[in-house]
């Protein structure tokens, strides 16, 4: 298939346009929320950069949108209304946000564009009224077992913590640095040590760093940490899994359905995290055992080939069902 979708998430893109199809992305030289295309990212030949202004010119098969916004700009753009001139469906990557659980979805109330959920507790929290639904769960590229342990550390991958603040946990690391250093990786980290009021021997900043020296860096730090309070499930969790990394994190949104006990601790009484997170920086050997348990877990159901699969049959569903027919898919389930 001929698939259009914008880059918006990075993470998740970088998955979904491993599989088979042909993906256009478009692009502006400023780049920008609605130009940003491939963006120098290391994806197959499949994944083609192209003007806006081009895409009616373009036979697609399918509209993939991830933004409410999106549906306008397409239709404009294509000069056909997705979901009803152009077979489409609409990705939901975000928690709601706002009178929660009452908040009705932007695609709510509609029976032309399914909505996937990334996760099973996005699919249960938001209000999705008659919208059809589906859940499929992510995946992502293996960065292969490159765990050493080897520094007696906590890391962290967050963007923005201080502007997101308690949405990301970010007042809670205080409280995580009497365990051990934290080391912080991600976009938006200017300003933490003041904002925590930590040192820099107890909080290290590194910053954005492209996928493989972030890997390679995580790998280095003996636990992972979640402390996120309130999102759709965040992909450097499944990241550190795969790297063979033990997990301290809060029991909160999808966490508790993709950290099984073996792979480390999750609760939502922070004091007993606390205790875990020393506990497990000064024991290697269980910060081992949990780390391999915890990549045997992720690659059996969060593994790329699971992720591909199960959207190429949705797709197929969606670019067979004719226009004038309301999508019909098994609600919350796994395809």
């Amino acid at each position: 298939m001929k698939i259009l979708l914008w880059h918006v998430h990075g993470s998740w893109t970088d998955a979904f346009v491993h599989g088979s199809h042909e993906y256009l992305l478009p692009a502006l030289p400023e780049g920008g929320a609605w130009g940003l295309g491939r963006a120098d990212r290391d994806w197959p030949t499949s994944v083609r950069d192209i003007h806006p202004d081009a895409l009616a010119d373009e036979d697609i098969d399918v509209v993939v949108l991830q933004r409410p916004e999106e549906l306008a700009e397409a239709e404009r753009l294509l000069g056909r209304r997705p979901g009803r001139d152009i077979p489409a469906v609409y990705v939901e990557h975000n928690t709601p946000r706002g009178d929660v659980p009452n908040t009705v979805h932007p695609l709510a109330d509609q029976t032309e564009i399914p909505i996937a959920h990334v996760t099973h507790f996005n699919e249960l929290l938001w209000d999705n009224g008659t919208a059809p639904t589906v859940v499929v769960e992510h995946g992502i590229r293996d960065p292969g077992h490159r765990y050493t342990g080897e520094l007696g550390n906590l890391a962290v991958v967050t963007n923005e913590p201080v502007r997101r603040w308690r949405v990301t946990g970010t007042d809670l690391l205080p409280g995580f640095a009497q365990a051990g250093p934290v080391d912080v990786f991600g976009m938006g980290t200017d300003g933490l040590h003041d904002a925590t009021g930590l040192t820099p021997d107890q909080l290290r900043v590194h910053g954005d760093l492209k996928r493989d020296e972030l890997h390679r860096e995580m790998a280095r730090r003996r636990v992972y940490l979640h402390p996120i309070r309130w999102t759709s499930l965040g992909l450097a969790l499944l990241e550190a899994m795969h790297l063979g990394m033990p997990v301290v994190a809060l029991a909160t949104t999808e966490a508790i359905r993709a950290i099984p006990p073996e792979t480390g601790v999750i609760s939502t009484q922070v004091t007993e995290l606390h205790e875990a997170a020393a506990r497990l920086l000064a024991d290697p050997a269980e910060a081992r055992a949990k780390g391999t348990a915890a990549r045997e877990h992720v690659l059996a159901h969060y593994g790329l080939d699971r992720f591909l699969r199960d959207w190429d049959a949705l797709l197929d569903q969606v670019a067979d069902a004719p226009a004038t027919t309301p999508v019909s898919v098994p609600a919350g389930r796994r395809l």
